[in-house]
């Protein structure tokens, strides 16, 4: 059997509840109680949901708005995205950068998306709820690539090279709050950011290149600053490590795999003790795919 086309007009409504369009009917369902962009699916359709409603992965991107990531990078960033802005998942989108720079550390975007419906209840509900249910769904993945592409676009067109600080630390003990407290079954960091600390705690750099770190000395100015998080568990991977401020416009930059190699086991440490497991360090790009 042929599926029916959503209509045009039912999804210019529920657009307007991320701001695309207006609707006085879908004012109504804007931004839960947690701060949920999309419209929720089952009080549109006015549906009991036949389970309480969860999230199985929360996907929290993680830019830094001090580092330079070109337009490879950038795309690279959104096509890791992608794959989990899936029914029952959620997206949060925050950027940071430096506390003393007049940019801070801010939640941009938090949207979740329903579960279908199962078999079982589909079959016991009516005709007229059943469409009204799955155009929001539709809907729900629309809106919520549009909202990480503006939130993206939000994120990555500030700061660079203006912000001289990158209070990378302080940053992502601030940022370890909301992923603590999300309920999420599983919990992903995509951490957009060259890892460089250079704040009033320490400097990873030495002149205008990367300097060799010592893990063990940066733990101990972590533990002795108390800057340790808790991320609950939650996997970790960070794309755009060891960038500096013209790795993005100039050819055939050299990185010591030394270099690189200390950064990296220092980061280890740090979300190890963190409670989270880092996954994979890209430097700067990710050879994988975030799972």
């Amino acid at each position: 059997m042929m599926r029916t086309p959503v209509r045009k007009v039912a999804l210019a409504a529920m657009l307007a509840m991320v701001g695309v369009a207006t609707s006085s009917q879908a004012q109504t369902a804007v931004a839960d109680a947690n701060g949920n962009a999309l419209p929720d699916c089952y009080q549109y359709a006015k549906v009991q949901r036949d389970a309480p409603a969860h999230i199985q992965t929360e996907l929290f991107v993680v830019v830094d708005q001090t580092t330079p990531f070109n337009g490879q990078l950038r795309q690279s960033l959104a096509q890791q995205i992608a794959p989990l802005l899936a029914p029952g998942n959620a997206l949060s989108v925050f950027a940071f950068s430096a506390y003393t720079q007049g940019f801070y550390t801010q939640r941009l975007v938090h949207a979740r998306m329903d579960q279908p419906m199962a078999q079982a209840q589909r079959d016991g509900t009516g005709k007229a709820q059943l469409k009204q249910l799955d155009q929001c769904l539709q809907f729900q993945q629309q809106g919520i690539q549009k909202l990480a592409q503006e939130a993206l676009i939000k994120s990555l067109g500030q700061g660079g090279a203006s912000i001289s600080k990158s209070d990378v630390l302080g940053s992502l003990k601030d940022l370890s709050g909301p992923i603590r407290s999300s309920t999420a079954q599983r919990k992903v960091v995509l951490l957009a950011s060259d890892m460089l600390e250079n704040s009033s705690i320490s400097s990873f750099y030495q002149g205008r290149t990367v300097r060799l770190v010592n893990p063990e000395a940066e733990m101990k100015k972590v533990q002795a600053q108390q800057l340790l998080s808790d991320f609950a568990g939650a996997q970790v991977y960070v794309l755009g490590a060891g960038l500096i401020d013209g790795d993005s416009a100039t050819k055939g930059v050299y990185r010591d795999p030394k270099v690189l190699g200390a950064l990296r086991a220092f980061w280890g440490q740090y979300f190890e003790a963190s409670h989270a497991k880092l996954q994979e360090f890209g430097t700067p790009d990710l050879l994988g795919r975030v799972q």
